[in-house]
């Protein structure tokens, strides 16, 4: 009689059988993933992900992950493509193959025309001397000892070992062809990530909206600026627009003690070495350089140095909450 489990027993069994299957990854993985990672990167046409089932649909997120990060990648059904749609493939394309025996019919019927077309294949199987296997340029074995299904039967410790080695592949060609953060925002202008890896340029306060008073302004007239743009802070302009100084409340509490400070001017107050940034900056860098500086509020200044806007730490907090 089988064993009898409770909801989070077995899910608990799941997520063990699963997370052995990755681990059992880690000392298989030699010197035919470096090969594989070699050959993605020197790809000079499109990299295809096939495979029937659920392989396909790991295929998709495999592709997905490949097109976020720098490398053109997309899916093609292996039924499909056998009825017409081989049309997408060139020689100088890369397939990556996933099927777990090696034997999937539609994928060895293409394996032939592959070849022949002179693309490059790359196998995800759990058997390396399979058809797919052996045909194959380089073949990485994805094996499971057991399939977290009770019946050992639907496909699950499998397609997380095959994910998760796709996701490994990515990333070691990521490091390989020297892909950016810079490059990661350019990709990604939507969603939370997108908005933490928008450029300062797209978040400062400008024009109308920027607080700035210059080095002769009455401290009255400085306050006045403060509290109508609402920053805590204000920028000193000096000749040309350039970046003199700024005034911070903390620089008004300090010089409040044993000082008249209506009686002074902008230049009296002011801190003349304050922190600048470039537009170009993504918003997650500049909300990392003000944790470290311990400030709220940078300066974006053009290279000559002339003030172009500022950047408050509440406008980073609100891209991080989207």
């Amino acid at each position: 009689m089988s064993e009898v489990l409770t909801d989070v027993e077995l899910a608990r069994r799941v997520l063990r059988t699963e997370a052995a299957a990755i681990l059992d990854l880690v000392d298989r993985l030699d010197g035919a993933f470096s090969q594989a990672v070699d050959v993605l990167r020197d790809c000079r046409g499109r990299v295809i992900l096939t495979g029937m089932g659920k392989s396909g649909i790991i295929c998709r997120k495999i592709a997905a992950t490949l097109s976020s990060t720098g490398t053109p990648a997309f899916f093609l059904h292996p039924a499909e493509a056998i009825h017409g749609d081989l049309g997408a493939l060139q020689g100088d394309d890369v397939v990556v193959a996933l099927s777990y025996s090696g034997e999937t019919e539609e994928l060895v019927r293409l394996v032939e025309t592959i070849k022949r077309i002179g693309a490059r294949i790359i196998a995800f199987t759990g058997f390396p001397a399979s058809t797919l296997g052996q045909a194959a340029d380089v073949a990485l074995d994805c094996h499971v000892s057991e399939e977290a299904c009770p019946l050992n039967l639907a496909p699950t410790a499998s397609t997380t070992a095959a994910l998760a080695l796709g996701d490994a592949l990515a990333m070691a060609l990521l490091v390989r062809k020297g892909f950016r953060q810079e490059d990661f925002a350019n990709l990604h202008p939507g969603g939370k990530l997108g908005k933490r890896l928008m450029r300062l340029e797209g978040l400062m306060h400008a024009g109308d909206e920027l607080p700035v008073v210059g080095i002769e302004t009455e401290m009255r007239d400085v306050i006045y600026e403060m509290s109508r743009k609402g920053l805590g802070m204000t920028c000193v302009s000096g000749p040309g627009g350039s970046l003199a100084g700024i005034i911070t409340d903390g620089d008004l509490r300090r010089h409040m003690a044993g000082h008249n400070t209506l009686e002074c001017r902008a230049g009296d107050v002011m801190t003349r070495t304050p922190v600048t940034v470039p537009r170009q900056m993504l918003a997650v860098e500049a909300l990392n350089l003000m944790e470290q500086r311990k400030i709220t509020s940078l300066v974006v200044a053009s290279v000559d140095g002339r003030i172009e806007g500022v950047v408050h730490l509440h406008d980073l907090w609100r891209t991080e909450m989207f």
